[in-house]
């Protein structure tokens, strides 16, 4: 089992249970690491401090995700998905959340705004060729396949 440390900032202190909320879930929650509301008004976006940083071992990445509720009841979404945090990163987790809604969106203290899912990074070397192997697809791409 891998071991990520995290720090929390000032901010951060004391919003974070760091517990997965079903036994299924594959990640954490992230909260809005903040001291009053923000509103991302209509079609614009905002980055979000959320008061901790990570120290990761080497064959690990974060990847920030938007919540599904948010997206689904408010078109609220984080902009960058996923976001990568890479593993000699040490500054403190933000969140680029946009409003596709109509409507504005307040973020309030402590809110659950994403979710960060660790990931193993495979250990790979890149060759350079002249030609790659031909597939049935090829080139294809962009919905090629069709939709049923």
């Amino acid at each position: 089992m891998n071991t990520v440390k995290i720090k929390f900032f000032n901010n951060g202190e004391g919003i974070y249970e760091f517990k997965k909320a079903t036994k299924g879930s594959a990640g954490f929650d992230l909260k809005a690491a903040i001291s009053k509301s923000l509103i991302i008004k209509s079609k614009s976006s905002i980055l979000i401090p959320c008061g901790i940083s990570l120290a990761l071992p080497r064959n690990l990445e974060a990847q920030v995700r938007p919540r599904s509720g948010l997206a689904l009841k408010y078109q609220v979404t984080v902009l960058n998905s996923p976001g990568t945090i890479d593993s000699d990163y040490r500054g403190e987790i933000c969140v680029i959340l946009i409003n596709h809604g109509s409507k504005k969106f307040e973020v309030e203290p402590k809110m659950r705004i994403a979710q960060i899912i660790f990931t193993e990074i495979a250990s790979i070397k890149l060759k350079e060729v002249s030609t790659l192997d031909e597939t049935k697809r090829g080139e294809g791409g962009f919905g090629s396949t069709g939709l049923n």
